[in-house]
């Protein structure tokens, strides 16, 4: 944070080859310390099998950031466009510190209530000598005092490759960044375009198709300790069951999301963003947007089965090969930003590619193709329905009634084919929160 906030002024010039954005540079840099310690409370309820404190804690900070991004660039808009930026960036701050104090506060909670759980657990034992505990904890977590070198030796080992992942993805995307705006420039692009094309790419259309990763992320997240669980005893059959499970959902949800992306494209933008031209690189990445969401439960995976060097390995190999075609392709006029958002698709499925391989080969793991067959079929019916809708009803409805019946006519399709080839089941729905009780009732169970 300090080095960020100190170097600014010649990585605005000279990196991001654009000195308007110095405020918002070094608005952004005090969210290093703070998403930081967030991270370290997160990762805490993660092997707790807690994800609560962690949900509440991204709503509370989503809440937070929307409005203050817009009050702040409201306010400072009057100054200069620089300066919006920077106070929707403020906002963004704002939003990272109250997640962060919702974490330090359900901690705090926790630990009051820790001493209760404990005297009762005692009371159990007592009352009921033998009892036996369903999951015994391994003997060298029983320390109390200084932790053995075999633990330090064993958390260094995961924790060295996934941070060294993370970093990885951190240091392409500031290449990305970097390389996009010079190979930009070298196409004959004037700066202000160029600053302004990207921004569309990272601002506008990567967080659209990025939308449904936050279930599969999250779906990630809490995979990871159940997995290790399972590793740790030996039971492969379970660990193939979850896997299963993470995938298809991964598969189901993210489907229709992809499908309207692609065939809603340019009247998608003109809504949320009053521009239907960027609405050809939603198009162009929309297909490729399904690797996207089910790389989250496969590098999960690897992390949770003590492979974190495989997805270190695979990443690398994707961001070089990212770096290299925006090198190539966004240098060229004819391609220009359409080079970085085919570099980035190629990148996508070529590190998804690549964990699907180690998990098989780790694991022994088949991928049921029919999903992917049954997944795509209901794609295909998906999309045809709800670009059926879109066009035969332009002369008979108004721009906004199309856009919110011809998704919701697709979405119905959809859900009608996936439980025709059970894709979805009552099973899978009961689970669901507060739609649930009605789908177990309807299953009998």
């Amino acid at each position: 944070m300090f080095l960020c906030i100190l170097f600014a002024p010649w990585v605005t010039k000279y990196v991001l080859t654009d000195e308007r954005v110095y405020h918002t540079f070094v608005s952004m840099s005090p969210m290093i310390a703070i998403i930081a310690v967030s991270a370290v409370y997160r990762g805490y309820f993660q092997g707790k099998q807690n994800m609560m404190p962690t949900a509440i804690s991204s709503i509370v900070e989503t809440i937070i950031r929307i409005v203050c991004v817009i009050w702040f660039a409201w306010l400072l808009l009057p100054h200069g466009i620089a300066q919006a930026a920077a106070g929707a960036m403020l906002g963004a701050l704002v939003g990272e510190f109250g997640g962060m104090l919702v974490l330090l506060w359900k901690y705090n909670r926790q630990k009051k209530e820790l001493p209760l759980a404990k005297q009762q657990n005692r009371s159990n034992l007592t009352t009921k000598p033998s009892a036996k505990p369903l999951n015994p904890i391994p003997s060298v977590l029983k320390e109390t005092g200084t932790p053995q070198p075999g633990l330090i030796r064993r958390l260094l080992a995961i924790s060295i490759p996934v941070t060294a992942g993370r970093l990885v993805g951190s240091l392409s995307y500031l290449a990305e960044t970097i390389v996009t705006a010079q190979s930009l420039a070298l196409a004959g692009i004037s700066k202000g375009l160029a600053t302004a094309q990207y921004g569309a790419l990272q601002g506008m259309i990567i967080p659209l198709l990025l939308l449904p990763g936050a279930l599969t992320s999250s779906l990630a997240t809490s995979l990871v300790p159940s997995l290790s669980e399972a590793s740790a005893q030996g039971d492969r059959a379970l660990i193939h069951k979850r896997m299963h499970q993470a995938l298809r959902l991964a598969l189901v949800t993210g489907a229709p999301f992809s499908v309207f992306m692609y065939v809603l494209a340019e009247p998608m933008c003109l809504v949320l963003y009053n521009d239907a031209s960027i609405g050809s690189m939603l198009k162009l990445m929309a297909p490729f947007a399904l690797f996207i969401y089910i790389q989250a439960p496969l590098q999960a995976a690897l992390q949770a089965l003590d492979r974190p060097g495989k997805a270190l390995l695979n990443t690398f190999i994707g961001a070089v090969i990212k770096i290299t075609l925006i090198l190539t392709l966004a240098s060229r006029p004819e391609y220009g930003i359409f080079g970085a958002v085919i570099a980035i698709c190629v990148n996508s499925t070529v590190v998804t590619l690549l964990h699907a391989q180690s998990v098989r080969s780790l694991l022994q793991f088949r991928f049921k193709m029919m999903d992917w067959v049954k997944t795509g079929a209901g794609m295909f019916i998906m999309g045809a329905a709800t670009l059926l809708v879109y066009e035969e009803t332009a002369m008979i409805l108004p721009f906004w009634v199309r856009m919110l019946l011809a998704p919701f006519v697709g979405l119905i399709v959809y859900f009608i084919v996936m439980g025709w080839t059970k894709m979805i089941d009552f099973h899978d729905l009961s689970r669901a929160p507060l739609i649930g009780s009605w789908f177990k009732r309807r299953s009998g169970k």
